[in-house]
């Protein structure tokens, strides 16, 4: 009903229209020769128009990626080049910011743990100091050697009163901190250990391309994926699945395009979200990335190890909520262990 309201909406105020713009080829001709970047823009702008959807910022960096793909070689790196001058993506500074923060929290840690053995070590020296004043006490002619040790043991005590109050403010304060640092990693959208977006975000995201979907009626689609249950069961060394995993992560970055979301789901499963790209189109991403995966040598030793994973394929739809959808490519995943002629296995939630 929401979206024939708004559709008899844009019906009723576009007759209104009365301000004439120059066409694109107008445009052209008028400012011509153009260069090849710019016919690239103006074709990135038609497909937005032809799909009916908004040339917002979003929507046009979306759709100059995926047409990019079609590109010649040489033009996509001169494209990667421009783009490069002027990158300056929000994502990339918070993810900076939190690798500060997390450096910060391992430095508080490391001041606690070391004051902590500062003290353990002080408690070991007053025991020793007992016991050596222990074993003076009933000797004779040995007066002067107690009153030092007193001082002494007067001396320790003091020391040790004042690494306590110490050791009570710097554990406050690193409780403060701590805390602080909860607070912002349940923010965070940044995965520590492979260097990519987290769990957290990647559902806000395909909660927000629901939203999309549902708004525009474009097609989007989710990929999940992870090391072959084979591989790792003939591997059995839990640091080598480790590098293999990362491996995995980096590659997983290599083949992805600028408006792709690469996150780790958790327990070794990797998220692709593909959006504005149809399941034909998550497909061949899909055959791309296993040869790439396939095509790459991981070396444990001498041994030579081919990388193999396992792929599941299902569309974003705005019929299904977010759980459902994920659910669906990891069902994807399952059917990809039983099929033996590809790696991969679509999903559909249709």
């Amino acid at each position: 009903m929401a979206g024939t309201i708004k559709s008899r909406v844009r019906n009723s105020i576009a007759p209104k229209k009365t301000i004439q713009t120059p066409s694109s080829e107008e445009v052209l001709e008028m400012d011509a020769p153009a260069s090849e970047f710019e016919l690239y823009s103006q074709e990135v702008l038609n497909h937005l128009i032809l799909d009916n959807l908004p040339p917002t910022p979003n929507n046009f960096s979306l759709y100059f990626d995926r047409l990019l793909e079609d590109k010649s070689e040489n033009f996509k790196k001169e494209v990667i080049s421009i783009l490069e001058l002027e990158d300056s993506n929000d994502n990339e500074n918070t993810m900076e910011l939190e690798k500060s923060i997390k450096k910060g929290f391992g430095h508080v840690k490391s001041i606690l743990s070391s004051v902590a053995t500062l003290y353990k070590n002080m408690s070991l020296m007053t025991k020793i100091l007992e016991k050596r004043k222990a074993e003076l006490h009933d000797k004779k002619d040995i007066s002067e050697a107690k009153y030092i040790l007193n001082l002494l043991e007067e001396d320790v005590n003091k020391l040790g009163n004042i690494l306590k109050t110490q050791t009570v403010q710097i554990k406050t304060i690193y409780d403060e901190t701590a805390s602080v640092i909860r607070t912002v990693e349940n923010e965070t959208i940044f995965d520590n250990q492979y260097g990519i977006y987290n769990k957290r975000y990647l559902l806000s995201r395909i909660e927000r391309e629901i939203t999309q979907i549902e708004e525009f009626k474009h097609q989007s689609s989710l990929i999940f994926l992870e090391l072959s249950k084979t591989l790792r069961k003939e591997i059995r060394n839990e640091k080598a699945i480790i590098l293999m995993t990362k491996t995995l992560a980096r590659l997983l970055l290599k083949t992805s395009r600028r408006s792709d979301i690469v996150a780790y789901y958790g327990n070794g499963m990797f998220a692709m979200l593909l959006v504005h790209t149809d399941i034909e189109s998550a497909k061949k991403a899909s055959e791309r990335l296993c040869d790439l995966v396939t095509n790459s040598n991981f070396f444990l030793g001498d041994r030579e190890i081919k990388l193999r994973i396992a792929i599941g394929v299902t569309n974003v739809t705005a019929i299904h909520s977010v759980e459902e959808i994920v659910v669906s490519a990891m069902t994807g995943i399952e059917e990809a262990y039983k099929d033996n002629k590809h790696d991969y296995s679509v999903s559909l939630r249709v």
